[in-house]
């Protein structure tokens, strides 16, 4: 988990380093303790009239992927800087109306131990076709607590910032405290 210093200093350095008039606004920006991911938002196709739901879609994917294309070289640039600075991955996404593209984006290991039940769970899934592996199923699992938790560790969240920063602004000058080092 990234604290709060962290994604103001991230962020910070993406508003001085990302190109003027690459996004509309600020780039979403989430970080966690592998990845940083910036998701910025670039102007929709106009378009003449009434158009269906599919034109639409259509219109917005080939303004992501021309996004994509024309910045590539800068993109990976700008990574590799942030990469070094934070020894975390970057990713990259682009929202252009309702359509949400993320580029690429890191797809951690997680090593995780589950008794019978929830491996029952997860080979439901699998052999339902709702997820193609046991990984993907914990994936779609995980995002559908997420889904209608959001509330909730949003507050846990927030309460984790609190208590980071209680601990910024503790004792650290305190020389009554004994240093059991020499």
């Amino acid at each position: 988990m990234s604290t709060q210093v962290e994604s103001e200093r991230v962020r910070g350095w993406l508003t001085g380093r990302l190109p003027a008039g690459w996004f509309e606004g600020e780039p979403e920006v989430s970080i966690d303790r592998d990845e940083i991911l910036v998701v910025g938002t670039i102007k929709a196709p106009e378009q003449d009239g009434e158009v269906s739901a599919a034109e639409r879609s259509a219109a917005e994917e080939g303004r992501i992927r021309q996004f994509r294309e024309d910045t590539r070289e800068k993109r990976i640039e700008i990574a590799r800087e942030l990469e070094h600075a934070t020894r975390r991955k970057v990713a990259w996404g682009v929202r252009a109306g309702g359509t949400r593209t993320v580029f690429t984006s890191l797809s951690a290991p997680v090593m995780t131990r589950l008794r019978q039940p929830e491996r029952q769970v997860l080979d439901t899934l699998v052999d339902a076709g709702v997820a193609r592996s046991r990984s993907d199923a914990l994936g779609w699992c995980v995002k559908l607590v997420a889904q209608h938790s959001e509330s909730w560790l949003a507050e846990l969240r927030e309460a984790m910032a609190k208590v980071e920063d209680v601990r910024r602004a503790g004792p650290a000058g305190d020389t009554d405290v004994p240093n059991d080092k020499p």
